[in-house]
């Protein structure tokens, strides 16, 4: 899917919905130091293999941020979304997202977590929680793709050789947590 892109344009950020620009001050060692930061909020991220398949479900969507950089702005992602949902655990997100973007209702509890970690350090420091689900067609409730007001996301389905490939092709843009849930699939599936 290619999108056809005019008038970009970045413009200062006086208040968002999602990020905040702050600038922090701090004493380090005994030296007044700053750094320019973004305040943003935690995340899931969910690895997802099709068992009848025997394929990754993963998303593909156009990023206004990569489009800065590459001109292109797709990116191929693990499904994933924002904690953002007061009174919901990590778990109940990350089933709602599956269901949003890929399209198959699965079980909270049946999520297994691989780890967590920490994204953009140098200047947000979000910490992201990758979990591992498996689904069936008999979990499918509809094509997925987000809900309205998400841009369009575009759901993949890659089988182990082409995941590979993926992750080899510096020419698409492809996130650190999706690279890293692929890395510990390969090593423990093998």
């Amino acid at each position: 899917m290619k999108h056809h892109i005019e008038n970009f344009r970045l413009e200062p950020l006086k208040k968002g919905n999602f990020i905040r620009s702050c600038l922090a001050r701090y004493t380090q060692d005994g030296v007044e130091k700053s750094w320019e930061v973004l305040e943003a909020g935690d995340s899931v991220a969910i690895l997802i293999w099709h068992r009848e398949h025997e394929r990754f479900v993963l998303v593909r969507q156009f990023r206004p941020a990569v489009y800065l950089h590459n001109r292109d702005g797709m990116t191929v992602e693990l499904c994933a979304g924002l904690l953002d949902k007061e009174g919901h655990s990590p778990e109940e997100v990350a089933a709602e997202e599956v269901e949003e973007e890929c399209g198959f209702r699965i079980d909270p509890a049946r999520l297994r977590k691989i780890t967590s970690f920490y994204t953009s350090v140098g200047f947000a420091g979000s910490r992201q929680t990758l979990y591992y689900a498996e689904v069936e067609e008999s979990m499918r409730v509809s094509q997925g793709g987000g809900i309205a007001g998400e841009e369009q996301i575009e759901v993949l389905e890659l089988d182990p050789a082409a995941a590979r490939q993926l992750m080899e092709d510096e020419n698409m843009a492809r996130t650190s947590g999706l690279l890293y849930g692929l890395c510990w699939w390969f090593a423990n599936r093998e």
